[in-house]
């Protein structure tokens, strides 16, 4: 039978809260969107297939986002954007639900299907058998409008209802990207272990992915999440015309398109050979050079130390800016921001690097076993960054390690991801209790402190198959 999942989502600056039914139906909300999936999981493999062509293991039939306006601020405002979340997110379920399959015409069981509204009559719909919402981490008075929604949901449909660490559902996203692609086999890739980068506005996380629920944490931030370091920059770099005539608030994309407009034929990038080119600093010719960060100590702990750090950088970029002054042109101002980014995705592969030679180091005498890089969140969707980090682990001695990377839809908050994270966890025999509250803070590790994602409470194991 079909794992079918309606997913509501809220998420606070710069998180996400989603539901999930078990018809693979999601919707999501980030803090400034509101986002509804139905998502579609087959059951039995090997997949069947039709006149000789696999089928896909997953089927997204609806997605849709809609994102709050909040452009005069420069960013999110969480009062807009709970607002938002509570004036689009029953007009975009109820939009959602006309995508349901259709309920079978000789169904002999009215508690499998739903009425849904067609034009003045009704018609009838499979009942989705999950409802899978983001429970954190993020602003709880976003995360909140989409649990409290999820929960009614699964109430009135009895169903089950899984709250999903919204960090999980990112470093799971290229699984679903695999089910979704027609394939003659039943495999979901990439298999575990990987390793998982996670970098968006709030987070920063190199992750070594053992399991659906077995997430390490080899690296993080000690001040600033790298898309909003980005997004900072962005806002001193760019000039303020252009700015002004976007409609874009994800500030770290104007970055990309003003230092790059004809896209990747102008990276005209080469990785540094060894850590000490890495530290050494570029004189442009305008005079000015970047430290890269942490590197204040190369012989010391700080410059190998499995940590991020993109404050500095920040303030580097804002003193050159301010020094320069109205005499800033065009063509600076691309350097800086080709410089800011070099430097900035340099530091995210460093640690890459650093963590595979440690793991190469403990297995010495046997196989590596980790063959992929996943690169999730917001920044994912940098090409810059996959030129650099596939540039950086050739040159450093990983070339086998295949970049996955969500196609630029998905790499931002969104409801699908929610939907297979939600149903990835049903099918490991999890649901939520309908206790569950909204989450500010959510470790992805069961060592940490909060005991990871099983470590937070409200969770049922689930006794039987229903």
């Amino acid at each position: 039978m079909p794992c079918f999942t309606q997913t509501v989502a809220g998420h606070g600056s710069p998180y996400a809260a989603a539901e999930a039914a078990n018809t693979s139906h999601r919707v999501i909300m980030r803090s400034d969107d509101t986002s509804v999936a139905i998502l579609d999981k087959h059951d039995a493999p090997p997949r069947q297939s039709v006149h000789g062509a696999a089928l896909p293991a997953a089927t997204l039939h609806f997605h849709e986002k809609i994102t709050a306006n909040n452009k005069e601020y420069l960013g999110v405002h969480p009062v807009v954007a709970v607002e938002s979340h509570r004036q689009n997110l029953a007009t975009l379920i109820t939009k959602a639900l006309q995508s349901l399959p259709d309920a079978p015409s000789a169904s002999d069981d009215p508690s499998s299907t739903i009425r849904v509204r067609a034009g003045s009559g009704w018609t009838r719909k499979r009942k989705p058998d999950l409802v899978s919402v983001t429970r954190g981490p993020g602003m709880r008075s976003c995360l909140a409008a989409g649990i409290d929604t999820a929960k009614g949901l699964a109430v009135g449909w009895q169903v089950p209802v899984v709250g999903v660490n919204h960090m999980q559902a990112h470093a799971l996203t290229p699984r679903l990207v695999s089910a979704m692609a027609p394939n003659s086999t039943p495999v979901v890739e990439p298999a575990f272990p990987f390793l998982s980068l996670l970098v968006s506005g709030g987070h920063t996380l190199l992750l070594h992915s053992t399991g659906l629920i077995d997430h390490t944490v080899l690296a993080t931030t000690s001040d600033m999440a790298i898309g909003d370091a980005v997004d900072k920059m962005a806002r001193v770099v760019v000039p303020t015309e252009i700015i002004r005539q976007s409609d874009e608030i994800m500030y770290g994309r104007l970055l990309e398109q003003f230092a790059f407009p004809l896209g990747e034929e102008e990276h005209a990038y080469a990785a540094p050979a060894t850590r000490k080119d890495e530290l050494a600093r570029n004189i442009t010719r305008w005079g000015w050079a970047i430290g890269a960060p942490l590197a204040e100590t190369r012989s010391g702990s700080k410059s190998k130390s499995m940590e991020y750090s993109f404050s500095g950088l920040g303030s580097a970029v804002k003193r050159i800016a301010d020094n320069a002054g109205a005499v800033l042109g065009i063509d600076e101002r691309k350097d800086l921001a080709r410089e800011a980014m070099r430097l900035a995705f340099e530091h995210l592969a460093s640690r890459v690097v650093i963590a595979l030679e440690k793991l190469r180091a403990k297995n010495v005498n046997s196989d590596l076993g980790i063959g992929t890089l996943v690169v999730s969140g917001g920044v994912a969707s940098n090409s810059y960054l996959r030129t650099i980090l596939r540039s950086f682990l050739d040159v450093r001695g990983f070339s086998h390690m295949q970049l996955s990377f969500p196609p630029p839809s998905l790499c931002t908050d969104n409801a699908a991801m929610i939907a297979w994270a939600g149903i990835e966890t049903f099918e490991a025999g999890w649901e939520s209790k309908l206790d569950m509250t909204a989450l500010r803070k959510w470790s992805l590790d069961p060592r940490a402190g909060d005991g990871g994602i099983l470590g937070v409470g409200s969770w049922k194991k689930i006794e039987s198959n229903r």
